[in-house]
């Protein structure tokens, strides 16, 4: 992608952002194969009855995923963001197999460590990736798709298996599934994403330059020095622990109060896929309301929904009543903390910013699955929901007593930032000795000045005089009102006094389809200072028509063929 076409915003990278959407719903598919049947699995196939053990899974996954957000957001500048995405998908190739040949509940454990490497490596980059592409004005928007795409395709895979696990071995259901979303994940990643380096690029250059930090501060401001950046830590590290209570306890407590598989299905799917669709309106109303009152609002509201999970005492009925509470909870909470994050961060800082939170969110499944494992098998299930539960209210607290800061203003830019980069979109731009000799070899010179501009300092000869306020319908052949003395396959040179409007009106014209079109440097001025032939305006014989701009281009007349021999 050259310099020349990069834009920032959801509708310019509309393709892109897409595939980026559909390539996140298959990496929580992988994911969310396991969600329902794996702790099942542990204790049926393999004859676990430690809590413990059976949630080591967790663990690993979240270790492994930390550890790769972390990596990720260190290398995303150095090795690239396609790059990374693309060691995300091979990451996950063996999962399928290993899950099928293990022979003990520790291969499986193994397998998800390599899911948690996939986890961290391609959902960071599919992030990253989308808030390149959109730029500032609606990340919360871009966010919430990402998400929602995400754990929407956790849902549908957890429903499927848990609905199939009655009529199929649950761990076939596992292995086959996540053989043929891999396949595709790593396939579609290779041959269609493209990198977007170029994108971060252009929106540094539009907030002025900076440095990239080292991946020790960022983490150091991350988790420590910026009460923003630490508020929003804290936060994901919490809604992830009380994740992994959901993930691998649930099903156990509800099986354990008599839940068939079917209904520990349901329950496991709800969850995600009130989240997933949440986020479809939390991510952007987060832009408009600020990120601090959805996350704090979000944490609260997981509280309460572990809350009525133990006190349903794991009947069916309660328990799909606090997944959907949860999921409520986890809609306003998850995107909008990566936003957050994102809104304070530098653009060549994002990758290492979102890496840093996004290791200290996934840790939470590690001390989640050790809390909640550890109480499960020390006091019961009930004490164990209950103490997430607990940590989960004192952490939305904590964003209410966090000084945040102002909603992100779009960017402003000046009226010579606009400027030069219309000048860049349609570079090169002409000399005026090299516009003379682009219009004799066919090119439409287009003089965008006034009347009054050309009465007092002339016109050039052979020029189409097309005020600047018609511009658009004399160039568009679909307008009805073109001028006929024009055609598309022309080169346009347009020029106004001193070159200035005229890069405006020449990136008018490529977006009209004049792919070629430019100005001249110096605009008339610039011309007329060469000693290239001008003419007096009554020279022109010029006939007054009936709507401006309709005109062909004005006589040569005598001087400039005195120029042509004299040169």
């Amino acid at each position: 992608m050259t310099a020349t076409s990069v834009r920032l915003g959801l509708r310019a990278n509309a393709g892109q952002f897409a595939l980026l959407v559909a390539l996140n719903a298959f990496v929580g598919a992988m994911v969310g194969l396991e969600r329902s049947v794996l702790p099942l699995i542990g204790k049926d196939d393999f004859g676990l009855s430690s809590k413990s053990a059976i949630l080591a899974f967790v663990v690993a996954f979240g270790i492994a995923k930390a550890l790769a957000n972390l990596a990720a957001g260190g290398l995303a500048e150095r090795v690239g963001r396609k790059r990374l995405l693309v060691l995300g998908w091979l990451f996950a190739l063996p999962v399928p197999l290993l899950i099928a040949t293990a022979p003990s509940w520790w291969v499986i454990v193994a397998a998800n460590v390599l899911l948690g490497l996939n986890q961290g490596l391609a959902w960071s980059m599919t992030v990253v990736m989308k808030i390149d592409l959109v730029g500032p004005r609606r990340r919360g928007l871009a966010l919430g798709l990402n998400e929602s795409a995400g754990y929407l395709g956790v849902a549908l895979t957890a429903c499927a298996t848990g609905a199939l696990a009655a009529t199929y071995a649950p761990r076939t259901l596992v292995w086959v599934g996540a053989a043929v979303i891999a396949g595709l994940g790593t396939l579609a990643s290779l041959f269609f994403v493209r990198d977007t380096g170029a994108h971060v690029d252009e929106e540094q250059r539009l907030r002025g330059a900076a440095v990239a930090s080292t991946l020790r501060s960022a983490f150091v401001r991350g988790t420590v020095s910026d009460r923003v950046l630490r508020a929003c830590s804290q936060a994901g590290l919490v809604n992830n622990l009380n994740d992994a209570l959901a993930w691998g306890l649930a099903p156990l407590y509800l099986a354990a109060n008599g839940a068939s598989v079917t209904e520990v299905g349901i329950v496991a799917a709800v969850y995600p896929a009130v989240w997933g669709l949440g986020q479809l309106a939390t991510g952007a109303l987060s832009d408009h309301t600020g990120r601090k009152p959805l996350i704090a609002s979000g944490m609260l509201v997981q509280a309460g929904a572990l809350a009525l999970l133990v006190a349903g005492g794991g009947a069916f009925a309660p328990a799909l009543g606090a997944a959907i509470l949860l999921g409520v909870g986890t809609a306003l909470v998850y995107p909008t903390l990566i936003a957050a994050v994102s809104d304070v961060a530098q653009p060549v800082d994002r990758a290492q910013l979102v890496g840093v939170y996004r290791f200290w969110r996934d840790f939470g499944f590690v001390v989640g699955a050790v809390v909640a494992g550890t109480l499960a098998d020390a006091f019961g299930y009930g004490t164990a929901i209950v103490v997430v539960a607990a940590l989960t209210a004192g952490s939305g607290i904590w964003v209410l007593a966090t000084r945040w800061g102002e909603h992100p203003a779009p960017l402003r830019r000046t009226a010579a930032e606009l400027l030069a980069d219309a000048q860049r979109r349609i570079a090169p731009r002409l000399e005026p000795a090299e516009a003379f000799a682009a219009l004799e070899g066919g090119a439409a010179l287009i003089d965008l000045r006034s009347e009054d501009e050309r009465r007092r300092e002339g016109v050039i000869p052979g020029s189409i005089h097309i005020p600047r306020s018609v511009l658009e319908w004399r160039l568009d052949p679909d307008s009805g009102y073109s001028n006929p003395h024009i055609g598309p396959e022309q080169k346009i040179i347009v020029f106004c006094a001193h070159g200035f409007s005229s890069s405006f009106a020449a990136v008018a014209a490529r977006e009209l389809g004049y792919r070629t079109s430019t100005d001249i440097v110096g605009g008339f001025a610039g011309w007329k200072a060469e000693g290239l032939p001008v003419l007096d305006a009554s020279e022109t014989d010029e006939e007054q028509e009936l709507l401006p701009g309709m005109g062909g281009p004005h006589p040569t007349g005598a001087r400039i063929e005195a120029y042509e021999k004299g040169s």
